[in-house]
C-alpha cells in the first residue's frame, strides 16, 4: 500500500509542478509573447515618416484596415539602421 502512495505522491506532485509552469507561462510569458507578434504586424504595416539612418527606431503611423479611421502612433526598428556598417552590421 505505501508503494501505492508514493506512486500517487510522485503523480500529484508531477501534475502540481506542470500546472504551475502552465500557469506562469500564460500569465507572464504569452502576453509578451502576443505583445511582440501584434508589434510586429504593426510595424510590418506602418507608415514610418520620421527615420534618420543614424536613429535605431522610427516613429510611425499604423492605420487599422478594418477601420481607416483608427490610427495608432507605434515605433518600429529601423529596417536601415542595420543595414549601416558603422552600426556593426
Amino acid at each position: 500500500m505505501k508503494e501505492a502512495t508514493g506512486e500517487l505522491s510522485s503523480t500529484v506532485i508531477t501534475v502540481v509542478a506542470i500546472a504551475a509552469v502552465a500557469a506562469i507561462f500564460t500569465v507572464f510569458v504569452l502576453p509578451l509573447i502576443r505583445a511582440q507578434i501584434r508589434r510586429r504586424t504593426m510595424c510590418a504595416s506602418a507608415t514610418c515618416s520620421s527615420c534618420t539612418e543614424d536613429d535605431a527606431t522610427c516613429n510611425c503611423v499604423y492605420v487599422d484596415p478594418d477601420n481607416p479611421d483608427d490610427t495608432q502612433p507605434v515605433v518600429c526598428p529601423n529596417p536601415e539602421h542595420g543595414a549601416n556598417p558603422e552600426h556593426g552590421a
